[in-house]
């Protein structure tokens, strides 16, 4: 089970490396709250790889 999930978040986080520029935005705004996500966090780390801001 635990190798299951590791292989679900690998393929969460490379389907967030996938998107293009204007999609990683939309899906980091629609996970931005007052409580950091790890969602938030893969879109954010991201996102900082591409210089690109919110």
């Amino acid at each position: 089970m635990a190798e299951q999930a590791v292989t679900r978040l690998g393929e969460i986080q490379a389907s967030i490396v996938a998107l293009g520029d204007e999609d990683l935005l939309d899906f980091a705004d629609i996970f931005r709250g007052a409580t950091p996500t790890p969602l938030w966090e893969m879109a954010s780390a991201e996102m900082r790889k591409r210089d690109l801001r919110l």
